[in-house]
């Protein structure tokens, strides 16, 4: 099936569709401007002079490892556990089923500091779960590289799981059938039907986890800590950096943000464009 974009918008076009009215123009620039002059302000105000410096420190240089191992694990787990989740809530009818999709959007709207609290009750060392890890193999998850990982995991997710489980829902079910009726098993269909069908979905899903993780901060201090070289991430940093030098703070800020854009561009110039 071939797609074809829509022939672009021609000065006579505009013309006979009028100007723009006042009532969606005005709103529209305040919208623009909300978004827009924060980062104008911030890359206007960030002392450049001392850009290379602190990006070659050692605090910065550690909390970008982190942030770059922790946000990749992210994703990896993303991927392996919310691939399932979003096939089975766009395939399969099961009762409540609307329950669990409501259950794994939940974590969107959470404060991420709500996050932090529940995953240490759940996870804590007398927690739930937490106790009864410890008690069985002496291991504690809080405070730790992996608590990182877990809290990253529990406020991305839902980006990924929802975007996939709307490409799946997108592609339909018949392609699967056909695969079916040629004698294909289930997960044959969806390695070789299903996933390539909903490749722009997962990619899509796995750069907004990656963004929200990289950008993570309340869950991961009330649930990691801020621990240099363990649990201190890119804004751990930035925000223990802000109560006593703002200016370096602006400037690891510029750093974060410029890392950011660069992957993102990466990204969107190797996976995202063809999609």
């Amino acid at each position: 099936m071939t797609l074809t974009a829509p022939p672009p918008r021609s000065a006579t076009t505009t013309r006979h569709l009028g100007r723009p009215p006042l009532v969606l123009l005005v709103p529209a620039v305040l919208a623009a401007t909300l978004l827009v002059l924060p980062l104008v302000t911030l890359v206007l105000d960030t002392p450049w002079g001392t850009f290379w410096s602190e990006l070659r420190s050692e605090p910065v240089r550690r909390a970008l490892a982190l942030s770059a191992l922790t946000s990749g694990l992210t994703v990896v787990v993303c991927v392996a556990l919310g691939t399932p989740l979003a096939w089975l809530l766009a395939r399969v009818e099961f009762r409540g089923r609307g329950l669990l999709r409501a259950a794994v959007a939940v974590p969107l709207v959470l404060p991420p500091v709500v996050a932090g609290v529940a995953l240490v009750t759940a996870l804590g060392r007398n927690g739930v779960v937490g106790s009864l890890l410890r008690e069985t193999t002496g291991l504690t998850v809080p405070f730790t590289t992996a608590a990182v990982v877990v809290a990253h995991v529990f406020v991305s997710m839902p980006f990924y799981v929802l975007s996939v489980e709307g490409a799946l829902r997108t592609a339909g079910e018949r392609y699967d059938v056909v695969a079916a009726t040629l004698g294909a098993t289930r997960w044959t269909t969806f390695r070789r039907v299903t996933l390539p069908l909903a490749l722009p979905g997962l990619v899509a899903g796995a750069v907004l986890a990656w963004a929200r993780s990289l950008g993570e901060f309340g869950a991961t201090i009330t649930f990691a800590g801020n621990f240099p070289g363990t649990t201190q991430t890119m804004p751990s940093l930035i925000y223990t950096t802000l109560q006593a030098d703002p200016a370096a703070a602006r400037t690891l800020s510029m750093i974060l943000l410029v890392v950011s854009i660069g992957v993102l561009a990466g990204l969107r110039h190797r996976w995202l464009r063809p999609l």
